[in-house]
């Protein structure tokens, strides 16, 4: 397979090697591809978790989001997460 990139794609690849972040051209078509793999993989996860939410609010399994339970929503993680930190201070003595 052969790859053509454009001017300012090659200059940046240069810039990479030159800067030690790559050792051969090769390395960022390598790299490209696994990042684009990494975002297809989110994608796909994102789309099922929105699936899933789709189907759970047609069975009627949702919830009707206000302010007041937005905020109740906040004031539980806030209290779950400094019953963590508090749980995590050292022993003092």
């Amino acid at each position: 397979m052969q790859i053509t990139l454009t001017s300012e794609q090659e200059a940046f690849v240069r810039q990479a090697i030159k800067a030690g972040r790559l050792d051969r051209p090769e390395d960022a078509v390598a790299e490209a591809l696994l990042l684009w793999e990494e975002r297809e993989s989110l994608c796909a996860e994102l789309g099922a978790g929105l699936d899933a939410a789709s189907a759970s609010i047609a069975r009627g399994e949702g919830r009707i989001i206000t302010q007041a339970s937005m905020q109740a929503l906040s004031d539980a993680a806030k209290q779950r997460l400094r019953a963590r930190l508090a749980a995590e201070q050292p022993a003092v003595g």
